[in-house]
């Protein structure tokens, strides 16, 4: 019986709606990212991961399977990768692969980390997630991926949407949220008023039908980082984000959450 389990053995795989290359693209596996597999095709995998729960179609060559041993050290070691343009391992054969900042480096240790048979040797910034450092550094973390693209699913400084924004940026910290904005929103406490709110809160803004669909991470009381576009900083007040470059409110404040 094959693994119950696996792991993206490449730098960003998509994780889409359906079994399909056409299909919509819902997020992306980061390389390192575990997942269960919940049903496999010849072509396609259905899988859950484990960080964020999130289910979709993935293209099994993207990734390998995981034994029992290898999921319970990935459980026990999450180092991830830190604010760091180009990362990179060395496959013990010489090849390298170029990573980006939020893999997850399993079995990581003296600069080398091993799953799927096959060893790796890192160069580049890896760190063990702090909460405890979330207030001093959630800035410069946040700023890391400032006038990235936005792309519907990404979580890359190459593309990302809102709510990966704030999911990479917490895990950072490790402190683990979920993935889309309406989820995060069900997390956290609720900060009553702008007024209260602290660096590193989560802001939400909802749509004439009252549904979340948008995140940004407060910098301060009147001003909110967030993908739109780009990842870019725009000022906020009670009525929500005010665009400077649209002369208009965008989005619509519905609600704050505190997570640390």
């Amino acid at each position: 019986m094959k693994s119950q389990f696996g792991i993206c053995r490449v730098s960003i795989a998509p994780i889409r709606a359906e079994a399909s290359d056409r299909s919509e693209i819902y997020t992306q596996l980061l390389f390192g990212d575990a997942f269960e597999i919940i049903e496999s095709t010849e072509k396609w995998m259905l899988i859950r991961t484990l960080y964020d729960t999130y289910e979709g179609w993935i293209d099994p060559k993207q990734a390998t399977y995981l034994s029992a041993e290898e999921f319970k050290k990935w459980t026990e070691h999450q180092w991830v990768i830190g604010l760091d343009r180009l990362p990179k391992a060395i496959k013990s054969n010489g090849e390298s692969i170029y990573l980006v900042p939020g893999c997850t480096l399993p079995n990581f240790q003296n600069n080398q980390f091993d799953f799927g048979g096959e060893t790796y040797q890192f160069e580049g910034q890896a760190i063990l997630p702090e909460p405890g450092k979330f207030a001093a550094e959630l800035e410069k973390a946040s700023l890391f991926y400032l006038n990235s693209p936005y792309l519907w699913g990404g979580r890359t400084p190459w593309g990302i949407d809102c709510s990966g924004l704030t999911q990479l940026v917490y895990k950072h910290f490790g402190i683990k949220i979920l993935r889309d904005a309406a989820q995060q929103a069900t997390q956290g406490e609720t900060v009553d008023f702008l007024t209260s709110a602290k660096p590193g809160d989560l802001a939400f803004f909802d749509n004439e039908e009252g549904r979340i669909i948008h995140v940004g991470i407060l910098l301060s009381q009147d001003r909110i980082i967030h993908a739109s576009g780009r990842v870019k900083i725009d000022p906020i007040d009670h009525q929500g984000i005010y665009s400077e470059e649209l002369g208009k409110h965008s989005h619509r404040l519905r609600i704050i959450k505190r997570f640390v």
